[in-house]
C-alpha cells in the first residue's frame, strides 16, 4: 500500500491562543492531502465534478492529538484508505513533526454524492480501481 505524503511549515497564523497548533490547522491540512490524493490517482476534484458527475462529501472527521505543534515546526502528513466500498471510503491520516514524531491521528468518512440528485451514488469501477494502490489491502472491498 502507498501512501500520499507532504510536509508543511508551521506559521504564525496557523497558531492559536494556547501557542500551539490550532486544531482547525489539521482539519485543513486533512483537506490539502485529501485533493492531493484524488490528483496522485489521476481524478483531480474538478475532473471528479465535471466527468463523472460526483461529489465527493464528507459526513466525519476524527482527529487524536498527541502531542503539540509549534511555531518554527514542520508537520508531515501521511495519509492512506482503509476502506473502499461503492458508495464511501475512510481516510486514514498520521501526522508526524520535524523529528518524526507521531503527534496526531484522524480518519475522515466520506460519500460519493451524485451532482444532480445529491444522493449517494457508486464511483465508477475505473474510478474505483485508481484507488487500489492506496487503499490498505487487508481492507480491499469491491
Amino acid at each position: 500500500m502507498e501512501q500520499v505524503r507532504f510536509s508543511e511549515e508551521i506559521h504564525t497564523f496557523d497558531i492559536d491562543f494556547a501557542g500551539h497548533v490550532s486544531n482547525i490547522v489539521y482539519v485543513r491540512w486533512m483537506e490539502i492531502g485529501r485533493l492531493k490524493l484524488l490528483e496522485e490517482i489521476g481524478l483531480p476534484a474538478d475532473q471528479i465534478v465535471r466527468e463523472l458527475g460526483l461529489l465527493p462529501t464528507l459526513i466525519e472527521t476524527r482527529i487524536r492529538y498527541l502531542k503539540q505543534l509549534f511555531l518554527g515546526d514542520t508537520v508531515t502528513v501521511a495519509l492512506w484508505l482503509s476502506r473502499l466500498k461503492h458508495v464511501s471510503a475512510v481516510i486514514e491520516f498520521e501526522f508526524y513533526n520535524q523529528d518524526n514524531i507521531l503527534v496526531a491521528q484522524g480518519s475522515q468518512t466520506g460519500l460519493f454524492i451524485d451532482a444532480s440528485t445529491h444522493r449517494p451514488t457508486p464511483l465508477p469501477k475505473a474510478a474505483h480501481q485508481r484507488f487500489g494502490r492506496f487503499l490498505a489491502r487487508e481492507q480491499v472491498s469491491g
